[in-house]
């Protein structure tokens, strides 16, 4: 049993009210034997100790509320915002306060604690929490875990009573000790060591409130701050005052007569029709009293010792964050801590002796000397015409290293190296291969014999990582801290011109940190069958995409400024139009003001609740169109969709090239499915659906000299691929037989002819087929499709009785998944999932989403890599001048060379369609013309 500290004094707490015992822990449980002190340990700089102690679920709902829950999510769906606040806000605590000792504490659940039990009422009324925040405060308490701090839950108990506990420890054991939360009954605990910090706004403005705070503001000192809230009543726990009495007046009354209780001994002397209520309402007060009064003696499970000096788990911390994908929190959070939190394994890597090479001879040498090693390479990058341009090299093996200044070498050195880089017999290993693959390339120098990427390998170990740059990988992987703030990217970007030695120095140290972590991801590779997939799949892929990128596709500048104008006009037009309905003039991007108009003018009936009002987001609104029809919506709306097509060609025509080109970067370790996206600019969320969407693809044309772009794409892939792994016969026949597979289910599931299934049928069918395959409950397909629950799950229960392999195959791939901890794509790359088997519901759940979606949506990524890989071979092995654009997703775009239409098209078609072997048929759809929306189809 921990050590008890001594009681708080009587002149630190309140006096006791008549016919109202106020329940202690003693009295509550068994009774403890009395308490001692514990020696204070010393303090920061030598002082006294400082104790921080946090309400963890006040400061977690204020960190929810102070971010938007829209922009933190994580890619399985979990949202974050709270624990992100939440740990941002304790990390400027920690940093300013700089407390010695640090706890936070939980309530357990309202309904258990003995308040509730006497009151049934208390804390009643408040809104229902948030379903983004669910879930939140066990992954705070997992942050909390890792980062080495304490945190303490008492079933019976709220977070306030283990405050107050502390408090009292840390004040008997001279502690100063500073309380964070938002609850006002703290203010009860405030004395000479005791402070509260109140947070005025959000999680960041979080002052200090000592006693004189306290009486300025509510006229009685800390200690009489439970009478007068027993008085005046406190509406967040649902404890009502006595009418009529405000702060000033129950003020008043304590200090006249020296606090609750004296007031109650002279009740009958207060007149008028307050002291008349007050006498209507001595049962509530005295309730509220035993309600609000904070118990100081718990029998906590830790003691004050255990809460000093946490220190985090820089491991368990990098784990975590990862899968909260927490980026910036990181940085922050370890530099609280210095190299301390590294641990005891942790160590710096400093560059290997090197030596700079400028001669032909002595590069002959080096290289001859390291045949048949592996070697590291890495490329100090500048900034060049399309992407980058290669200034230097290091080279590191085991037991050599070497710098190479590019501009430096003369025609034979140049040789040497570039035999060397060229040849596939010597084996080398990169960080974001595809990025020195093209400012070599710059430099008119090629690269072979790549058998690693760390970005990439790194990916295909832990694909839902936040980044694979290389310092993270080497401090998460390896415990290995690069020594020089210069690498902080993976390939290293340097200004010509500065230090020299500093820069070989840095690119040195890169390549020897590429090096060690390239040896330790090779057993791991293997171990998770992934070796197969970098070697033959990801970074043959990388190769064809650096030549697409380095291509890029033509746009024409003049049909961009012909969609900006006419964009212009439709966005004047609707501003135009929707101040028309309403008769005046509106901010249409504020969305305060259009709170005010929707729901305040025009009456319109109320959106989601959200902080600051009710929500005007887009999903809401075209709710809210579709119910009411409102000419203001219909010209809002308009507005809103034209201004973000115009923002998008905007950003478009700022990526244009001088070569009138747009020049795209790929990434293969952005999306954990596998799938490659874009960016700088997006291309691949370029909208098809609309006509004004449908525009800007009309803008990227055909470049001069070639005869058209063609685009090819998959025809229901996903739900291909749904057929082949469940096995299901009626879906494989259907596609087999080229019937158009909605109709074909729709009559299946309706009981009628193909001939007789309605548009309305296939549409039903067509979003149920896809949405099983992430995860979508009858509940989300009735309010896809605007029906009843009820007639959303004999929909699908319809449809599992007709294909009850689709049906087993969803059940088993979950449950394989939580016996494995990983799911896997028809190739082998695996996600691996543990919140299968966590005990928080929300997790689970997303993750089971992810489970059934993860072998589905990673299959097509590989196919349609494998389908790049084989056109690639092929346009070469022909000798065709023919060219690969963009991916986007399951579609490629190509330029046909004049008089190449027909073989292209073959290639094309061939390679696509026998890029799986399915159980079922690939169907590809290939269309040309000179934009790229004309290739559409």
């Amino acid at each position: 049993m921990p050590t008890r500290l001594a009681p708080v004094s009587e002149t630190t707490k309140p006096g006791p009210v008549p016919d109202a015992t106020v329940p202690t822990a003693a009295t509550a449980t068994a009774t403890a034997p009395t308490p001692t002190a514990t020696p204070a340990p010393a303090g920061v700089g030598g002082g006294r100790p400082r104790l921080l102690v946090l309400d963890g679920h006040s400061m977690a709902f204020r960190a929810f509320y102070a971010l938007p829950a829209e922009n933190f999510a994580t890619s399985s769906g979990q949202h974050t915002n709270a624990v992100h606040g939440f740990t941002s806000m304790l990390i400027n605590l920690i940093r300013d306060q700089q407390p010695t000792h640090v706890a936070v504490a939980f309530d357990v659940s309202d309904d258990t604690t003995f308040r509730k039990a006497e009151y049934s009422e208390y804390k009643a009324g408040r809104n229902d929490t948030p379903n983004e925040f669910h879930g939140q405060i066990d992954l705070i308490d997992q942050v909390m875990g890792a980062w080495g701090i304490k945190t303490i839950k008492m079933p019976g108990y709220e977070a306030d009573d283990i405050l107050a506990t502390l408090a009292a420890q840390g004040d008997a054991a001279g502690f100063e000790v500073l309380l964070v939360s938002g609850d006002r009954d703290t203010f009860q605990l405030i004395n000479d060591n005791v402070m509260v910090l109140y947070p005025k706004q959000g999680v960041s403005n979080i002052p200090r409130l000592d006693a004189a705070a306290i009486e300025e503001k509510y006229f009685v000192s800390p200690s009489r701050y439970s009478d007068l809230a027993a008085l005046v009543g406190e509406s967040a726990d649902n404890l009502p005052g006595v009418p009529g009495v405000g702060p000033k007046t129950a003020a008043k009354w304590i200090n006249l007569y020296g606090g609750l209780e004296g007031i109650l001994e002279n009740i009958d002397s207060i007149g008028g029709k307050v002291g008349a209520a007050l006498r209507d309402n001595l049962d509530s007060v005295k309730r509220n009293r035993r309600l609000n009064h904070l118990l100081r003696d718990l029998e906590l499970p830790v003691g004050l010792d255990e809460l000093a000096e946490p220190r985090p788990d820089r491991q368990a911390v990098e784990a975590l964050f990862d899968t909260l994908e927490f980026r910036t929190l990181r940085a922050r959070l370890f530099a609280l801590y210095g190299d301390d939190t590294a641990g005891a394994e942790a160590e710096t890597i400093e560059a290997p002796e090197f030596t700079t090479l400028t001669d032909a001879a002595a590069l002959e040498a080096f290289f001859a000397a390291g045949s048949g090693m592996r070697s590291a390479l890495a490329v100090q990058l500048v900034p060049g015409r399309i992407g980058e341009d290669a200034a230097a090299l290091a080279v590191v093996r085991k037991g050599g290293a070497a710098y190479i200044e590019l501009p430096a070498l003369d025609a034979a050195a140049e040789a040497v190296v570039a035999r060397w880089l060229q040849d596939p017999e010597e084996a080398k290993v990169m960080h974001e291969f595809k990025a020195g693959l093209k400012a070599l390339h710059q430099r008119g120098l090629g690269l072979e014999g790549v058998v690693d990427d760390t970005a990439i390998s790194g990916y295909l170990i832990q694909p839902d990582r936040r980044s694979y740059e290389l310092p993270e990988l080497s401090q998460h992987h390896l415990k290995i801290t690069l020594a020089t703030p210069a690498a902080q990217s993976g390939q290293l970007e340097l200004e010509l011109g500065g230090e020299d030695d500093a820069a070989a120095t840095a690119l040195v140290q890169q390549a020897a940190v590429v090096h060690a972590l390239s040896k330790h991801f090779e057993q791991e590779l293997v171990e998770r069958k992934a070796d197969a997939l970098l070697t033959t799949l990801e970074l043959p892929v990388a190769r064809v995409l650096a030549q697409m990128e380095l291509t890029g596709i033509a746009v024409s500048m003049d049909r961009m400024d012909e969609q900006l104008a006419d964009l212009a006009k439709v966005i004047d037009n609707a501003q135009e139009q929707a101040f028309a309905a309403i008769g005046h003039e509106v901010n249409l991007g504020s969305p305060k003001q259009l709170q005010t108009v929707l729901f305040e003018e025009l009456g319109l009936p109320k959106t989601k609740k959200i902080k600051s009002g009710y929500t005007t987001d887009a999903a809401s609104l075209k709710g809210l169109l579709e119910k009411t029809g409102h000419e203001f919506l219909v010209q809002l709306m308009a507005h809103r969709e034209s201004s973000k097509l115009a923002q998008m060609v905007e950003t478009l025509k700022k990526a244009v090239d001088e070569d009138g080109r747009i020049h795209t970067t790929y990434a293969q370790n952005v999306a954990a499915t596998g799938r490659i996206s874009s960016n700088n600019p997006n291309l691949q969320n370029i909208p098809v659906r609309s006509e004004e969407g449908r525009r800007v693809r009309g803008i990227f044309v055909v470049s001069e000299g070639y005869e058209c772009l063609l685009s090819a794409d998959y025809s229901q892939i996903e739900m291909r691929i749904m057929a082949h792994l469940s096995g299901d016969a009626g879906l494989i026949r259907a596609y087999k037989e080229g019937e158009d597979l909605h109709r074909f289910v729709g009559a299946h599931i309706f009981n009628v002819a193909p001939e007789d299934v309605t548009s309305a049928m296939r549409s039903k069918v067509k979003a149920m087929s896809y949405g099983l395959a992430y995860g979508l409950t009858s509940f989300g397909l009735s309010k896809q499709l605007e029906i009843s629950v009820d007639e959303a799950r004999t929909l699908m229960k319809d449809y599992f009785d007709r294909f009850g392999a689709v049906r087993d195959y969803l059940r088993g791939v979950v449950d394989q998944a939580r016996i494995d901890g990983y799911t896997a794509t028809i190739e082998g790359r695996r996600r691996y999932l543990p919140d299968l088997t966590s005990t928080d519901r929300q997790a689970r759940e997303a993750a089971e989403r992810i489970a059934l979606n993860s072998p589905i949506q990673g299959s097509a990524a590989d196919l349609i890599k494998r389908a790049m890989l084989g056109v690639a071979a092929e346009l070469a092995s022909q000798g065709l001048t023919s060219r690969m654009l963009l991916q986007v997703h399951d579609e490629l775009v190509l330029e046909v060379a004049n008089g190449e239409r027909e073989a292209v098209e073959k290639i094309v078609a061939g390679q696509m369609g026998a890029a799986a072997d399915l159980a079922v048929p690939l169907d590809v759809q290939i269309g040309v013309g000179s934009t790229w929306d004309d290739a559409g189809h």
